[in-house]
């Protein structure tokens, strides 16, 4: 196993019983900047479990760390707690490489009350992976939530800010991603996202490009809560949308906020896509009329699903000037100008 804490001195056997102590564990409570960690079942890595390597990591880290993880069923409920940042998960295949659980919301917790006083998991609780430290990343995985079938049951949770998911697959039925939080970024790219309903939702403002998305029943694809005053919420470049055999009658999204916001441009839209596109979400006492101020739009899509003479009055195909405002930095640059793909622009 690699040594990840630094050594102890020699001067510390010089010292009082007392000293002594406090001497040791002054040297070794910071774990020194070790840049690769790994990730084995099997014990040839630093580590058999992932989250033993991300307890690892330095907390507050300017330094990413890599945490290479090698093919295997990792079941773990995983935290990335906000305290621990620049942390990357690369697996070793993304069919192969496996994080999975099972809890849904209504399943009873076996660990008593949480921290909200709740005996059972909630939409917020049942995550297979959250993630709350900032820049984070992922490539070469398969997150999965295998509850069924029961309600909803997340697979991804995302708070951070400045996120990216590369190449990897997000698996479950309803809620499968949680893009939460108000301001914060998220990049998806070359990835695989399925579910039933809603099974892309939350406040954050997300960016997917090149990524298949896959119904697996009639119900909705989006549920963004996007908040007032936010320019964007989520917006899909050059995806793919696809629907299993018994999945025909699909809306893009329905707003579970009265601000949701929600663009598709140059995606390709399966048949199964209803020719009026988006749905209003009526019913919800508190947020009745929530088409007057949602804010979703399409913009040179093709494929049985885009035709545009049918959608909803409410909704909006965007000029060509309008499309040309939906770049990477006007949507995640932000204050600080980030950039998830630094040095590929053309």
């Amino acid at each position: 196993m690699k040594k990840i804490l630094k050594r102890i001195s020699l001067p510390c056997l010089f010292l009082s019983s007392f000293f002594y102590v406090q001497c040791i564990f002054a040297q070794i409570s910071v774990p020194a900047y070790v840049p690769d960690l790994f990730v084995a079942k099997d014990g040839s890595g630093n580590f058999k479990t992932i989250q033993e390597a991300i307890n690892a990591v330095r907390d507050l880290s300017d330094k990413r760390v890599t945490i290479y993880i090698k093919n295997g069923l990792y079941r773990e409920k995983l935290v990335i707690p906000s305290w621990k940042t620049n942390i990357s998960l690369v697996g070793e295949n993304r069919d192969s490489t496996i994080i999975t659980y099972d809890d849904f919301s209504g399943k009873p917790n076996p660990g008593g009350t949480d921290v909200y006083g709740k005996d059972k998991f909630t939409t917020y609780t049942s995550y297979t992976v959250l993630v709350e430290g900032n820049d984070f990343k992922a490539e070469n995985l398969t997150i999965q939530n295998t509850a069924g079938r029961v309600g909803q049951a997340v697979a991804l949770h995302v708070e951070g800010d400045r996120v990216t998911i590369k190449n990897c697959k997000l698996l479950g039925n309803q809620d499968s991603l949680y893009a939460a939080k108000e301001g914060s970024r998220q990049y998806y790219e070359n990835c695989y996202i399925e579910g039933t309903t809603d099974f892309i939702f939350g406040e954050a403002i997300a960016v997917f490009q090149n990524c298949t998305i896959k119904n697996l029943v009639n119900s909705y694809i989006t549920a963004a809560s996007t908040r007032s005053g936010q320019q964007f919420g989520y917006v899909f470049f050059n995806c793919k949308l696809i629907a299993d055999t018994i999945a025909k009658k699909v809306f893009l999204g329905r707003p579970w906020r009265p601000y949701a916001k929600t663009v598709f441009i140059h995606c390709e839209l399966g048949g199964h896509i209803l020719p009026q596109g988006w749905d209003p979400w009526k019913g919800d006492a508190m947020f009745p009329d929530k088409e007057k101020t949602a804010f979703y739009a399409e913009y040179e899509n093709t494929g049985p699903g885009a035709p545009i003479g049918t959608r909803v009055g409410w909704s909006k195909q965007l000029t060509k000037k309008e499309a040309a405002e939906y770049t990477l930095q006007n949507i995640l640059g932000g204050r600080d100008h980030w950039d998830p793909l630094p040095g590929q622009h053309g």
